[in-house]
């Protein structure tokens, strides 16, 4: 099978649903509420789609790539993972409601997915698919432990479309970090056999069976997860947030100085 992709980056409506164009990623403007009940109605038969979830990191780095933008653009929902994006939103008068990667996985597991589903899971280690057995054993889980050179090894994404699209699973959790997750998502609708439905949500499933700690809800509600998690992994975390505030305000201004300019 062929991963090659040639569509341009081009930001396109999501169904019947309008996408909004924000900092130049494309956002669709649903509420927590409406992505699970979309959800809910999802048989195991749809055909391939998948729900990616951008936050700074990601909408600075596609960007700087626009290569990456076709995997955004593609993807089914595209929801905002970003309180502080989310803000930037509502200063220029953007209807943007924040439905985080790690919420939405604790609602599906919650509220959508049912004893008996079926769930595939790519995952950076086997220790996280025994703990997701070990919480959910009603629940069967396929998972496929790619190398870690996933991004740059041709033959190790082919593997992993190849895996979900054999074992045609109503959900798909594919946590093996930005972009690798996004690009094996956009590489498998192009897979005549892939179905279901697929979520690009970083460590969520870590935070789910607790390998991970959340920040706590008042700082979550106060935008301050970003802090929790620096202070929990600052060697990892701290380049990538600290050079990310700067064309983050870069490219608010321009998103500014662009909607002052348009007619109307």
């Amino acid at each position: 099978m062929a991963i090659a992709e040639t569509q341009p980056p081009v930001m396109v409506p999501s169904g019947n649903r309008s996408r909004t164009a924000f900092l130049g990623a494309p956002f669709d403007a649903l509420t927590p509420e409406n992505v699970v009940d979309l959800l809910k109605a999802s048989g195991p038969g749809v055909r391939f789609r998948y729900v990616v979830t951008p936050n700074v990191d990601h909408v600075v780095r596609l960007n700087k790539d626009r290569t990456l933008a076709r995997h955004y653009n593609k993807a089914w929902l595209s929801l905002c993972d970003s309180r502080p994006i989310a803000t930037l939103a509502r200063l220029a008068s953007v209807r943007l409601p924040l439905v985080t990667g790690s919420d939405l996985t604790v609602a599906l597991f919650q509220s959508v997915i049912q004893s008996g589903d079926v769930i595939s899971v790519i995952a950076a280690n086997q220790a996280l698919v025994r703990s997701l057995e070990r919480s959910y054993p009603s629940l069967r889980f396929c998972a496929f432990v790619p190398p870690p050179d996933v991004l740059s090894n041709e033959q190790a994404l082919r593997d992993c479309v190849e895996f979900v699209a054999k074992e045609r699973a109503r959900f798909i959790f594919i946590c093996i970090g930005s972009p690798q997750s996004e690009r094996i998502a956009s590489a498998l609708t192009l897979h005549a056999q892939a179905s279901g439905t697929a979520f690009c949500v970083g460590a969520a499933l870590e935070f789910l069976v607790g390998a991970k700690k959340r920040a706590p809800s008042w700082m979550r509600r106060a935008g301050l997860e970003w802090l929790h998690r620096l202070s929990s992994d600052p060697r990892r975390l701290w380049h990538r947030y600290a050079s990310s505030v700067l064309p983050l305000l870069l490219l608010f201004s321009g998103e500014i100085s662009g909607r002052q300019k348009r007619p109307g």
